[in-house]
């Protein structure tokens, strides 16, 4: 089955490439490997505010960094032009918002890593970093960026 019907069974539709908030680029291609930049969750067309574990729980973040991984496979999709050309979902860094005491990090960043592996399969198998910091632009919960694997 092809990334596209696996997207369209799961009733996922990839949003175009979003402009960036400040000096950089959505993506930088070298060699065989995709740089996406950092994307923040985005709820209803705006940043998805909040901190893990003062007024966001572990649930709330991991459905914050699924929005994300869709957000990601759109700018990966305008990359690359057709997502079957992914030969692996090399990496994976997350950035959480978090309180000095939560410790979740890693069970909220599952929200994106369980979905590329949905959509990619052993393809979607990568390595992977999730922290917590003390804040991230425009007050988001979360943000991830990715590094992806062209054939």
């Amino acid at each position: 089955m092809s990334v596209h019907d696996k997207l369209a069974a799961l009733g996922i539709e990839l949003p175009p490439v979003s402009v960036p908030a400040a000096a950089y680029v959505p993506f930088a291609r070298t060699g065989n490997l995709v740089f996406l930049s950092g994307h923040i969750a985005r709820k209803d067309g705006k940043p998805w505010v909040g901190q893990l574990g003062v007024n966001m729980g572990t649930d709330e973040g991991k459905a914050a960094a699924r929005a994300i991984a869709i957000d990601l496979l759109g700018t990966l999709k305008a990359a690359v032009g057709d997502l079957d050309k992914i030969t692996r979902i090399v990496k994976v860094m997350s950035l959480v918002n978090s309180a000095p005491t939560f410790t979740e990090q890693h069970l909220v960043t599952n929200g994106a890593s369980e979905l590329l592996a949905e959509v990619f399969g052993d393809k979607g198998a990568h390595a992977r970093s999730a922290f917590g910091v003390a804040q991230i632009p425009m007050g988001a919960c979360v943000e991830i960026e990715l590094i992806a694997e062209v054939g």
